[in-house]
């Protein structure tokens, strides 16, 4: 790396010395101001530093209101929040102005480094970055790359707004939102936009893993360390190194595992299970869930110091239900993108058609909206989507009929044996040409939607367990 100017802001000697000292010996040249007027008058005199290490208790200013009133300085500049542990707050608001990261009072030589170092590598890219903007054609939708959003409404618009702002900054963002309205695709979107574009995106599902095999597969373990740890292996975290981790499903995590999530938070170190050794890693953290995390902390089922920590950037997805107009387009989207798979032809959705998919509230959002799309497109030859394409689409959940037993089926059969065998017949020849796991697919998404994008209670309806639905729904997206 090039060597690099950086302006410590400090009041007090003794640490400012220590800064500059472990700046220095790490290859930049440190410029060390005691006020905030002596630092805008080094940065009016020579404007030219490659980041900025920020003491909030000034003698002269507050180190927010400062920030604040200097709105360029986070938008041209990586800044470095430093603050004593009675101020997380501050810092916290710090980084909801723009600040790149923040460090706790007294800080370790080598993590100050880590951070300058994350900073000079991708503070300027990310702050060169363009905004995350929905992709549209001349009048049509555009297929979308994976990860990439579709819609154009006023709250979307609003989350692309919340991306494009927090995409320069290293702070962990908290997504809230229904299950199905995209927490991941958001997560993708924020490391894409970053300066960490070009490190990778490592997704972990909190609530998919074994309680007792979380803490290997985040911080990784050593051989013999537990049974069947018949290797050495790299957690999710040091995978993630450059990059962004995405801890999804974030409120499933036992208590134990979240106090050395946030040890590791705090730190930016790890300890693989079975290892003595303390190891560095950098890398930005996003999580998501979809409960109410003031209530699961209210409850005591998650920590609070914790919640404060991941929750520096909040962003909610909206369900779809509050995104008007966009409904069309995703359904365009996605029936353009199952045809290409099924090797199909479809024409653009009606009027009528789009009259029933709007009228349906969609309690699984845009996931529900995903899988009717994709049974419409593997169950109709196109290139005509009839009108009961949708069947679900055009009656609210509250309107469906309870599920009946395998009696009161059996009693209907019997009642009308001719439309109970050309029910049969129809659907025998809708499958007609599927292989078993396309037909198990079908099946397990109906039973999803059917659940408003429960997966626990999809598996209870399915009669099997949560972990096996999380599995194979990975291995469909991953496909």
């Amino acid at each position: 790396m090039t060597r690099e100017r950086i302006l410590v802001v400090e009041d007090l000697p003794s640490l400012a010395i220590a800064y500059a000292a472990q700046i220095e010996k790490a290859g930049h040249e440190a410029v060390v101001a005691e006020t905030a007027a002596a630092a805008s008058q080094a940065l009016a005199q020579n404007p030219a530093f490659g980041a900025i290490l920020l003491d909030l208790q000034l003698p002269d200013a507050d180190g927010l209101d400062w920030l604040r009133d200097n709105p360029d300085l986070v938008r041209n500049y990586p800044v470095i929040v430093a603050t004593a542990d009675a101020s997380l707050s501050r810092a916290i608001e710090a980084m909801r102005q723009g600040a790149f990261d923040f460090l706790v009072k007294p800080i370790a030589g080598s993590r100050l480094l880590s951070v300058i170092t994350s900073a000079l590598e991708l503070g300027k890219a990310g702050l060169a970055k363009a905004a995350v903007k929905p992709q549209a054609g001349k009048g049509e939708v555009a297929v979308q790359q994976k990860g990439a959003f579709v819609g154009s409404s006023a709250p979307m618009q609003e989350v692309y707004r919340q991306i494009e702002c927090v995409a320069s900054s290293r702070a962990t963002v908290f997504v809230t939102g229904e299950s199905g309205t995209g927490k991941e695709v958001c997560a993708e979107a924020i490391h894409r936009t970053s300066g960490r574009a070009g490190g990778p995106f490592i997704a972990i599902n909190c609530g998919a893993i074994p309680e007792n095999l979380l803490e290997s597969e985040i911080f990784g373990h050593l051989k013999g360390s537990f049974t069947g740890a018949v290797s050495d292996r790299v957690g999710a975290a040091q995978a993630a190194h450059k990059g962004t981790l995405f801890l999804d499903e974030i409120c499933e995590m036992a208590l134990p595992l979240q106090v050395k999530l946030l040890r590791f938070l705090q730190t930016g170190t790890i300890q693989r299970v079975g290892s003595n050794r303390v190891e560095e890693v950098d890398v930005r953290i996003v999580c998501a869930t979809n409960r109410d995390p003031a209530r699961e902390v209210a409850e005591g089922r998650f920590r609070e110091d914790l919640f404060y920590r991941l929750a520096v950037v909040p962003l909610h997805m909206p369900p779809l239900r509050e995104r008007q107009g966009d409904i069309r387009e995703l359904a365009e989207a996605f029936l353009q993108r199952f045809a290409r798979e099924e090797g199909k032809t479809f024409d653009k959705l009606g009027t009528a058609q789009v009259a029933l998919l709007e009228a349906h509230p969609w309690p699984g959002n845009v996931r529900e909206l995903q899988n009717a799309m994709r049974r419409a497109a593997v169950l109709n030859p196109g290139p005509e989507l009839p009108s009961t394409a949708f069947p679900l689409s055009a009656q609210p959940a509250s309107a469906l009929p309870p599920a009946a037993s395998s009696d009161q089926f059996g009693q209907a059969a019997r009642a009308q044996p001719d439309s109970a065998e050309k029910d049969l017949l129809a659907v025998i020849s809708a499958l007609k040409g599927l292989t078993l796991d396309e037909i198990e697919r079908i099946a397990i998404e109906a039973a999803i939607d059917a659940a408003g994008g429960s997966l626990p209670s999809a598996a209870k309806a399915l009669g099997v367990s949560p972990s096996t639905l999380y599995r194979k729904r990975e291995r469909w997206l991953a496909s």
